[in-house]
């Protein structure tokens, strides 16, 4: 994955996740039984991504905890926000991570399986000229909760509908994206720009290329999404885990005990 870094945006509230969100983040709700944020971690391993940063807020002790693990030392790296940035200000106030490469963005605290040595592949080699960023995006089963995208034949995205009662249509933003160093540098010069999919995107239609997420994309902040994602079969494709004191501790947490039921039906 030459080149190409990544920021993965872990700092939310988790707030309709509640209440397992009064004793533990979102990114670290469990899947099976591995925390959703090593998921991606593994992810970007497999690509071979050596810099990847993970901003930090809510009960931000238990994911950087986490992340001093051994196996995330040196290539793993988080940044804590004492007040919550937006993700465009969490990529201005981390430029000096972000300015000179290709860099993925991603919400870690949704779940996601595809293809993505395929996404990375089409950004690097398939997507449209004058595009300078790839998005991905997946069929929304509920469309009117989610940021529908209106794509020409080229797959270049050429309206957005955020979160609007009856949306022409279900194919909707995934919140993964692969920029170009100019779309941080835009950020950069608009230094009252905060929400990326509000305000950031709409400033590229035209320029935003598309890939096509057939797998696996749920937003687990609903219980019934988090429930949902227990039995998705492809799971343990996506790991080479071992187990560690934070796991044989996570084993045995309170959260761990609550979603317990989830996980084990």
């Amino acid at each position: 994955m030459n080149n190409t870094r990544a920021l993965l945006l872990a700092a939310g509230l988790g707030t309709r996740l509640k209440p397992f969100t009064d004793i533990w983040p979102k990114c670290l709700m469990p899947i099976r039984n591995r925390p959703l944020l090593e998921y991606w971690l593994s992810i970007l391993q497999k690509l071979g991504t050596s810099n990847v940063l993970v901003n930090t807020h809510y009960l931000s002790e238990y994911v950087e905890d986490f992340i001093k693990q051994p196996q995330f030392i040196d290539w793993v790296d988080s940044v804590y926000e004492p007040s919550l940035l937006g993700t465009a200000g969490t990529i201005r106030k981390n430029i000096g991570f972000c300015q000179n490469d290709t860099i993925l963005l991603a919400h870690a605290d949704n779940w996601t399986y595809c293809d993505f040595p395929d996404f990375l592949y089409y950004h690097q080699n398939q997507r449209p000229k004058g595009t300078v960023m790839t998005m991905m995006t997946f069929m929304c089963p509920n469309p009117s909760e989610c940021g529908i995208a209106e794509l020409n034949c080229d797959g270049i995205v050429v309206k957005f509908y955020e979160k609007v009662d009856n949306p022409p249509g279900e194919l909707a933003n995934a919140a993964v994206y692969l920029l170009e160093p100019e779309v941080t540098k835009w950020i950069m010069g608009h230094p009252k720009v905060t929400d990326f999919s509000t305000e950031v995107l709409p400033q590229f239609v035209g320029r935003i290329a598309t890939w096509y997420n057939g797998h696996t994309h749920r937003d687990i902040g609903r219980i019934e999404e988090l429930k949902k994602a227990q039995k998705d079969d492809h799971i343990h494709t996506m790991l080479n885990a071992k187990n560690s004191i934070w796991q044989d501790d996570f084993f045995h947490s309170e959260i761990f005990k609550t979603i317990g039921d989830y996980i084990d039906e």
